[in-house]
């Protein structure tokens, strides 16, 4: 039996664990004290890290687990020099007795990548909980079609994101979809689990596709808020994509 574990790093990274009880998998260290303190504690023994894209909050552990492991097993994007088994698109990556299918999900990055294996997805800053990146390299389409990639997988997928943005994220989707009960339901009931020092992931694909404004770019009620904000009538599906990520990024969100 496999048990995942979300390991608290700097002020809102999570380094996934999966482990056995015996043998482990990280996925994005950005910082290695906090992973080789959990190790240590559960007596695990790291066997190879995922990585999803090569900022440094998701890869600057990696020099001192190679001091530790000299010869870690580390998968990721051709781009990470480190990167002992480069993967791409199509490609499968075995661990922990799981097949892991790599998806290029270009936007935030264009070297990003995503891993699945039912039930789990790791991906990194593409998909947050009611969110999802912000395009430092990628266009909007590009990021539009990631997202609409990782929504075909199956709904009950446990959705691993790199980072605790939900509640930030679902004051913004409030605004964006104000009628939404599910956005209103899931932020009282993350905003409670915040309070007791719990992580909001993972979370289901269907509860993503049930509050997140940006695998909701169709639904009339989004098209109708942007529509009115920007004062104008967009012609597909992209352009209302990029006008919710211009929006989210310049909005403030309360401190909860």
């Amino acid at each position: 039996m496999l048990t995942l574990t979300p390991i608290p790093a700097f002020s809102d990274n999570y380094i996934w664990v999966l482990h056995d009880q015996s043998d482990a998998l990280a996925v994005d260290p950005g910082d290695a004290a906090p992973l080789l303190a959990y190790l240590d504690a559960h007596r695990l023994r790291l066997r190879a890290v995922l990585i999803t894209h090569c900022h440094a909050d998701h890869v600057g552990g990696l020099p001192a687990l190679l001091q530790q492991q000299p010869h870690l097993r580390i998968v990721g994007p051709s781009t990470l020099e480190i990167a002992t088994e480069p993967v791409g698109n199509g490609q499968t990556v075995s661990a922990l007795g799981l097949d892991f299918a790599v998806s290029a999900v270009p936007g935030h990055t264009l070297d990003h990548l995503a891993y699945y294996a039912t039930p789990w997805l790791f991906c990194g800053d593409t998909l947050f909980g009611a969110g999802c990146g912000r395009l430092f390299e990628g266009t909007p389409a590009q990021m539009l079609a990631s997202l609409q990639a990782l929504a075909t997988l199956p709904p009950d997928t446990q959705v691993c994101p790199a980072h605790e943005y939900t509640l930030a994220n679902l004051q913004f989707a409030q605004q964006a979809e104000p009628f939404n009960h599910d956005i209103k339901q899931r932020f009282e009931h993350d905003k409670t689990r915040r309070a007791h020092h719990y992580p909001t992931l993972p979370c289901k694909l269907s509860l993503e596709l049930a509050t997140n404004p940006f695998l909701r770019c169709n639904q009339p009620a989004i098209r109708q808020v942007i529509e009115q904000k920007e004062k104008r009538i967009f012609s597909s599906e992209v352009e209302i994509f990029a006008a919710l990520r211009r929006w989210k990024d310049g909005f403030k969100a309360q401190d909860i």
